[in-house]
């Protein structure tokens, strides 16, 4: 089982928009997901738990050591397939 963090400003409305399209495709590859919406203050903290951190925001990422997705483009709808794939094909790798 994979571990993803899906982080935003607040944690609430717009990682959850997010992390329900990265569960979706999971569940279409056959991966099995536990996705936590969080702020993205919280991440330093949480971060070393995952497998990977997907973000609709920018942060100091200097002492995070998980591979790291931004993921705009799954709000805005454009680049959203090449995103999807991205994390598909980092989930799979690891």
């Amino acid at each position: 089982m994979k571990k993803i963090l899906v982080a935003c400003g607040t944690g609430i409305a717009t990682s959850t928009v997010v992390a329900v399209k990265i569960k979706e495709i999971c569940e279409k590859e056959g991966i099995d997901v536990i996705i936590t919406p969080c702020k993205l203050t919280d991440v330093q903290s949480i971060v070393p738990d995952y497998d990977l951190l997907v973000t609709t925001g920018t942060f100091d990422v200097s002492e995070i050591n998980v591979h790291i997705i931004p993921a705009i483009s799954l709000l805005t709808g454009v680049g959203e397939e090449d995103t999807l794939n991205q994390i598909i094909k980092t989930l799979k790798e690891e």
